[in-house]
């Protein structure tokens, strides 16, 4: 069997198994969840605060280095903690040689862009990018130390110490930043922030988790792991590409100004959906794994999973949409009025991106890693042109340019594929998406004729809470009155997976 495609029919996990994958699956969650909206709340605060202290050209500076250092960090870890969740069947030693080949990979890519950093700021007009990204490139060395531990923790089902060690980070790097902030040293704090919490998690998970390195010698007892991990990296390099076009579109052609603005937007747009697409794909991905080959039990999760996010994540980012001119300008200020429009449009986005997040795993889960990636390499052809396109309207064209790209890519390739292997029909998924959806747009329909009626000498203050606590009773009661049954549903699996 290769590495990059399985070939075979649906073969059953045993009840006992499933059942146990069912119970990692609920734990997982929970404490991944936990963790990760206990620090997100902490965040908000921090980055609310921080953008009063901070400009859009300090975002757009540090925006332009992530651009050059995210991309780099696909490569630098080359799928090589993919090939170890995946690839049971490896020894110690070859796990030691995988380790070590990871580190060498980094501290290569370190250097790289330590001679880089004049280049890169010379393309992006600025001189104050060049230490940026050589600082930040000290972030690659360390994320290299992570892969052993943190792929023998996922590949485990150890989501609590995942949970811990990532909550840590998170506070380490919002606790620096702010910091920082406040003793006024404008981008940098958002550098040191970055750097903090990545060397917290990297010695949290090395005393959790240690397991030697050692040179990548004798490389062809490796070599189908590495050769995995570079299906992986193809993806993700072609992912990088499409999803942060738009970021080099605007930074290229509009500016630090508007780039700060659209990377704020982002950002926000993200904040609802991030967490809890990111919490469910890193807890998915191991168990679509473990039942790649049983097509019932896969159906089940997807159908599941997929309800649960949308009941989430619809109203977030539909709601935040609807309330977007006046949530930039109570809690960030006048400064912030360019990020409006795109934070309207990414939000309106972001909803239907956290939902499609998995069936790319389930492309990837059922061997079919080379087709995903051929998806992957199709939106990369599509989606960057839109963004140049829509750039002759500045960040509003940009932001369009991913709602009506992204549905032309996803829908016909990632959407129909999964569908296809699992043996769903369309229906059932579609059945899975409708309790969110119909609440949703009732609730759109009725904050919309508030925002409308209400007094006009309301101030911003008390239209941003009475436009969210409308839309919150609203989705709750129709949710509550029209899918009573099917949410009693959802709850009688969510118990049954639980004992």
């Amino acid at each position: 069997m290769g590495t990059g495609e399985l070939t075979g029919g649906a073969s059953a996990v045993s009840p006992g198994a499933v059942g146990e994958l069912d119970r990692s699956l609920l734990h997982g969650l929970a404490w991944t969840g936990a963790g990760k909206w206990t620090i997100q709340l902490l965040s908000w605060v921090s980055t609310i605060v921080v953008a009063r202290l901070l400009t859009p050209t300090d975002y757009g500076l540090v925006g332009m280095a992530a651009l050059y250092l995210a991309f780099v960090a696909l490569v630098n870890e080359f799928g090589l903690g993919g090939a170890i969740v995946q690839r049971r069947d490896l020894d110690d030693s070859q796990i030691a040689r995988l380790g070590g080949l990871s580190v060498a990979l980094g501290v290569f890519f370190f250097a790289s862009s330590v001679a880089l950093s004049g280049p890169i700021a010379s393309f992006f007009g600025d001189r104050a990018v060049r230490p940026i990204v050589a600082v930040l490139g000290v972030s690659l060395v360390l994320t290299a130390l992570q892969v052993l531990p943190r792929s023998l923790l996922t590949r485990d089902l150890q989501f609590r110490t995942l949970a811990w060690v990532d909550g840590a980070e998170a506070l380490s790097a919002t606790v620096v930043t702010l910091l920082c902030a406040v003793l006024g040293l404008r981008y940098w704090a958002l550098v040191f922030g970055q750097l903090t919490g990545r060397l917290a998690s990297t010695l949290l998970l090395a005393a959790t988790r240690w397991h030697r390195h050692a040179w990548p010698s004798g490389f062809a007892t490796i070599a189908a792991p590495v050769r995995f991990g570079w299906h992986l990296v193809v993806s993700r390099i072609a992912w990088y590409a499409y999803t942060n076009a738009d970021f080099l579109v605007v930074g290229r052609l509009l500016g630090k100004g508007p780039l700060g603005a659209y990377t704020l937007g982002w950002n926000i747009a993200s904040i609802p959906v991030e967490r809890v697409s990111s919490l469910v794909t890193n807890v998915a991905s191991p168990v679509f794994a473990a039942v790649q080959r049983d097509h019932a039990a896969l159906r089940r999760y997807i159908g599941g999973l997929t309800e649960g996010l949308a009941l989430i994540t619809f109203p977030a980012s539909i709601g935040m949409a609807l309330v977007a001119d006046e949530l930039v300008l109570v809690l960030l200020g006048e400064a912030w009025r360019p990020a409006i429009m795109p934070l309207r449009l990414l939000s309106l986005w972001a909803g239907v991106r956290c939902v499609m997040t998995l069936l790319p795993l389930v492309v990837v889960s059922t061997g079919h890693s080379k087709r995903s990636m051929q998806f992957s390499l199709l939106a990369t052809l599509v989606l960057p042109p839109l963004f140049y396109l829509g750039s002759h309207w500045g960040t509003t064209g940009v932001a369009l340019g991913w709602l009506v790209g992204y549905p032309l890519v996803a829908i016909p390739s990632f959407w129909r594929t999964a569908l296809r292997l699992t043996e769903m029909p369309a229906r059932s998924y579609l059945r899975a998406l409708w309790p969110a959806t119909s609440a949703t747009l009732v609730m759109a329909v009725l904050v919309l004729g508030f925002r409308w009626s209400r007094p006009p000498t309301w101030p911003s203050t008390l239209c941003l809470g009475a436009d969210m606590a409308v839309g919150a009773v609203t989705y709750g009661a129709v949710v509550y009155f029209a899918h009573g049954a099917r949410l009693r549903a959802f709850m009688a699996l969510l118990r049954s997976m639980r004992s």
